[in-house]
This record gives structure tokens, C-alpha cells and sequence, in this order.
């Protein structure tokens, strides 16, 4: 009897503690921070990247979140000593998450709105070409969380359903893109820090 007594007074903490992480006036915290670095042997072929995207969102009512990320993301690509491809870029993304009823594993959906405006650069044979741009983007990712404290949710999302409206604006080149990307076998893992 004292074990299903603990089994059950456990599980209604773990149950009120997830509810405590998105109820009306919270905040979650959490983004995404990446660098990566190759060469390719015996070549003068070299690509590094790194970015910083820092999230914010604070909850409306009981399982709404509203918040932002904002960030910067630069790339360098040489393929030899006389050609190379940057890319400098600031971020924001605005968005809207909806979590599902209440327990330490729930589902969600979020809606978001990532922009971005930035430059390119490209060096050939010592001469240098400059291209703005600018990407507006709507998108709805699912997700899965699991809050195991009730400070911490453990995110798995995939993109979802997504659409991009890309214009080089030296060159006057308009790029819109739509698509679905749902691969459950490559999804996203994220932390999230709720206050």
C-alpha cells in the first residue's frame, strides 16, 4: 500500500511541477548556439560556420507562449587561396507556441515568423562582389516536450510546414519557397529553461 501510496503522490508532483512550467506569467529561455569547422585533404578547400540564436517567451495564459529569437549567423567558404563565398546575417523570429493539456510529456505546436537580413561577399582573382538580401519566412513545427524538472523541458521538433520569400536586392532576384519536412528521423533537440 505505501508503494502505490509514493507511485501516486510521485506522479501528482511530477504533474503539478510541469504545469508550473507554462502557466500564465512564466518565461522560458532557451536558443540554439552552433560552429562548425572542415578542410578537405590536400586542397586548399576550407568551410567554416558559426551562429548564436537566443530565444525568449513568455506565457500569455496557461499553455500559450508568446516570444522571440534574435541572432547572427556568418559562414566562410574558401575553395582556394583566390575564392571564397561569406555570409554575414541578423536574425529574428517571432513566435507562438501552444502546449498540449497538462503532464510531464506533452506535445506542441509552434508558429513562427524567421527573417533575416544580410550580405554575401565573394572574392575571386583579388576582386570583390557584395550582394545584399533579405528572407522573409513563415513556419509550423510540432514538437514534443518532456519536463523532467520544473525548471527544464527536453524539446524534439521537426520543421513542419514551412514557406520562404528570399530577394537578392543587388541583383533584383526573387526566391519564394515552400515545403513540408517531417523527418521524424532527424529532429531538432532542444532545451528550454522555464522561470
Amino acid at each position: 500500500m505505501k508503494k502505490v501510496l509514493l507511485t501516486l503522490t510521485a506522479i501528482a508532483g511530477l504533474t503539478i511541477a510541469a504545469n508550473a512550467q507554462t502557466e500564465k506569467g512564466k518565461i522560458m529561455v532557451g536558443g540554439q548556439v552552433g560552429f562548425e569547422t572542415s578542410k578537405v585533404k590536400d586542397t586548399d578547400r576550407k568551410d567554416n560556420s558559426f551562429s548564436i540564436n537566443p530565444t525568449v517567451g513568455y506565457f500569455v495564459s496557461d499553455n500559450w507562449a508568446v516570444g522571440t529569437g534574435v541572432g547572427y549567423n556568418w559562414s566562410k567558404n574558401e575553395v582556394d587561396k583566390n575564392h571564397s563565398t561569406k555570409v554575414d546575417a541578423f536574425q529574428v523570429a517571432p513566435f507562438v507556441r501552444k502546449y498540449s493539456a497538462n503532464g510531464p510529456l506533452r506535445f506542441f505546436a509552434q508558429l513562427s515568423v524567421p527573417m533575416s537580413w544580410g550580405k554575401v561577399t565573394a572574392e575571386s582573382n583579388n576582386v570583390e562582389t557584395k550582394n545584399k538580401f533579405e528572407n522573409y519566412g513563415v513556419e509550423l513545427a510540432p514538437g514534443l516536450a518532456y519536463f523532467p524538472t520544473s525548471k527544464i523541458g527536453i524539446e524534439l521538433k521537426v520543421r513542419g510546414l514551412y514557406y520562404n520569400y528570399n530577394k537578392d536586392k543587388t541583383n533584383d532576384i526573387t526566391t519564394n519557397t515552400f515545403g513540408l519536412d517531417a523527418n521524424s528521423l532527424a529532429p531538432t533537440l532542444g532545451v528550454q529553461f522555464h522561470f
